[in-house]
């Protein structure tokens, strides 16, 4: 089953009573010690090719999932493969916050990654913005599966806003790592993953961290390759400060 990445937004923000110790995170298998991080680097041969019209771009969106499917298959237990739904032109509503948005975006809904494309990925000369959002929300498919997503939701924080956001930030950091596996395992070609840290969220919030070390880790994973590259969970505090 699939954790919608941002649905995960009232629950994750949610003060969870309950002991919650001094981090890095302990107690919690799924999240320290989850299978994932042994499994090897995915990888895929992927030729990706998008044109400037709706329908060419379409095209690119699905090939890119499809390639994401067979990347993280092997690294994934009972892996399920997951399918891209296309939001019709005039349907600008985000089914995990309920904003409106008149530019293109993707996220998970329920067991699907929904993308709405508009006109600035249509008429974008380079897949760049449409990959990064794709891989981006990838990321919480590969949580989603693994079963660090629902760990992640359940961990107690005593309460305590402090530890609730660094348990965040934990969370959104490693989305960002295996952001960059998923790259690495596509073959894409990255020299410089600033531009990636300044596409915004479809929703505003202060989870990325500082954004060293949000590039920290987005080119750990890419170098790596790995999962295993991505346990932020046992990661000392200022590293997801």
């Amino acid at each position: 089953m699939i954790i919608r990445l941002l649905a995960g937004t009232a629950v994750g923000l949610a003060l969870v009573s309950g002991p919650a110790a001094a981090e890095p995170v302990k107690g919690a298998p799924e999240l320290t010690h989850n299978d994932l991080y042994t499994a090897k680097a995915p990888k895929v041969s992927c030729k990706l090719t998008k044109g400037t019209n709706r329908a060419s771009t379409k095209k690119y969106v699905t090939k890119l999932v499809d390639c994401l499917n067979k990347a993280w298959k092997p690294a994934i237990k009972d892996f399920q493969p997951v399918k891209v739904t296309f939001k019709s032109t005039d349907d600008k509503k985000s089914c995990s916050t309920g904003v409106r948005l008149s530019r293109s975006f993707s996220e998970i809904c329920i067991r699907e990654i929904s993308v709405r494309v508009a006109d600035d990925w249509i008429r974008a000369k380079n897949d760049f913005a449409v990959f990064t959002s794709i891989a981006a929300t990838w990321s919480g498919v590969v949580t989603g599966q693994s079963g660090i997503g629902s760990a992640w939701w359940a961990l107690p924080n005593g309460a305590s806003e402090t530890v609730m956001h660094e348990h965040n930030r934990r969370y959104y950091l490693q989305l960002d790592c295996f952001h960059g596996v998923s790259a690495k395992a596509l073959g894409r070609q990255v020299k410089d993953w600033k531009p990636v840290t300044k596409v915004p969220d479809i929703w505003k919030h202060k989870f990325h961290g500082k954004p060293a070390n949000r590039l920290s880790w987005l080119e750990a994973g890419y170098k790596s390759g790995k999962p295993g590259a991505c346990n932020t969970w046992k990661a000392g505090s200022a590293k997801v400060a």
